[in-house]
């Protein structure tokens, strides 16, 4: 669970009502809050941040240039609880709850927003109160406290742990994008004053992982050294952008339409060679046959991949069989001392092995497969603004695979 609160949600209302209203008066009024309390909120947002966020004139409160960025982050908080609100409608009216929740308004303790999270994350009250360091009960009675103000309940009590209900669901993941907005605020405004930083979280695929990633990494913090990067490496990426847990992922793009909610840039494509040990006798051969390849023994990954499916497709196409596989295996490691040991072949992207075959233990046989051409691309969420940390991973990524979209061997 990544979150950034240091910023106080009750502080975000103020500000957002002080920007739209240009009045701490009227922001006080709307909020049925003093004066003086919302001119706290204000003075302490800026003293977190270190930024004046208003221009205060006699005509009232102009948002500076770091107000306006914040403003930006604020409102697509703020929106995210308002569609939380509207996707859970139906549900509170039917428990008699309240539409009005403080939940729905920025409201809430920013502690028991952190506790439910990880609950929702951990299903488990034990491992809450160990990671955040409270008390069990304390966990407890936050999310007792968090049911009650909305009027329906989040969680379902199994016997496997707090288990997210339907209305539960609906919440977190709302909540994880209005967090996902917030974490980029100081980065965003360090960007403002010229300093590019904060975390930049990736989802990754084996494709991307052994050259393009690498290099366009190596590249940001040359030039960006106060940036952090964190690769996730796992299937479900997409899950990942939904929730707000990635600020992007590097991936092979489906063909046809992008997911809802998501937008694709495609970058290069991708095709599958065969590989052998570099003294293995198909490597001594003037042309690989088709027989050549019928006789021989794979190494592939699980034919319960789309890798797997994709290759025994183009190599049924060219064979009119399927590939013997006694091994199946995606772990490089593996595959690297198969191969090196043995005179097993593997299909597989050059990029994965783009060391072994510039170092020349392993070699690329010269024989080309049709039909196992994959675009590997960006994805994110749309409508989102990535913090300046992820543009700039975004950027170099893209120049690297254009570098190797016209040099594959560089």
């Amino acid at each position: 669970m990544k979150t950034s609160m240091s910023i106080n949600l009750r502080h975000l209302r103020a500000f957002i009502a002080v920007a739209e209203s240009g009045s701490v008066t009227k922001a006080g009024e709307s909020l049925y809050r003093a004066h003086s309390a919302i001119s706290r909120s204000i003075q302490e947002l800026e003293t977190i941040l270190g930024v004046d966020l208003f221009e205060r004139k006699s005509k009232g409160m102009l948002p500076t240039a770091f107000g306006q960025s914040l403003l930006y982050r604020a409102h697509r908080a703020a929106n995210e609880f308002h569609l939380a609100r509207d996707e859970m409608a139906s549900r509170i009216r039917k428990a008699n709850g309240s539409l009005n929740a403080p939940v729905f308004d920025m409201l809430f303790n920013k502690d028991r927003l952190q506790i439910f999270v990880a609950l929702a994350e951990s299903h488990h009250m034990p491992t809450v109160a160990n990671l955040l360091g409270i008390t069990q009960p304390a966990v407890s009675a936050a999310i007792t406290e968090l049911e009650a103000s909305i009027g329906i309940p989040l969680f379902i009590r199994t016997a496997k742990g707090m288990l997210l209900n339907e209305s539960g669901e609906i919440l977190v993941l709302r909540t994880k994008l209005a967090l996902a907005e917030l974490r980029h605020v100081e980065a965003d405004i360090a960007a403002l004053r010229g300093k590019t930083q904060g975390l930049v979280t990736v989802g990754t695929h084996p494709l991307s992982r052994t050259v393009i990633l690498p290099r366009a990494i190596n590249r940001v913090l040359r030039e960006h050294p106060l940036v952090r990067i964190e690769t996730v490496e796992g299937r479900d990426l997409r899950a990942g952008l939904r929730s707000g847990d990635l600020d992007f992922a590097l991936l092979t793009l489906r063909a046809g339409h992008p997911l809802q909610g998501m937008v694709d840039t495609p970058l290069m494509t991708d095709r599958m060679a065969i590989f052998a040990r570099a003294d293995h006798p198909l490597t001594k051969v003037a042309k690989v046959t088709v027989d050549d390849l019928r006789r021989a023994e794979w190494v592939l990954p699980s034919r319960h991949t789309p890798t797997r499916a994709m290759f025994d497709q183009a190599f049924h196409h060219v064979t009119g069989a399927l590939p013997k596989s006694p091994i199946e295996t995606s772990d490089l490691s593996i595959l690297r001392g198969l191969l090196l040991g043995s005179d097993l072949l593997t299909g597989i992207s050059p990029q994965q092995l783009d060391m072994e075959r510039k170092l020349g233990i392993l070699k690329m046989l010269d024989f080309e497969f049709e039909k196992t051409a994959r675009v590997i691309g960006l994805m994110q969420r749309a409508k989102s603004r990535p913090s300046p940390g992820a543009a700039a991973l975004m950027s170099a990524i893209r120049q690297v695979a254009s570098e190797l979209e016209r040099n594959p061997d560089d």
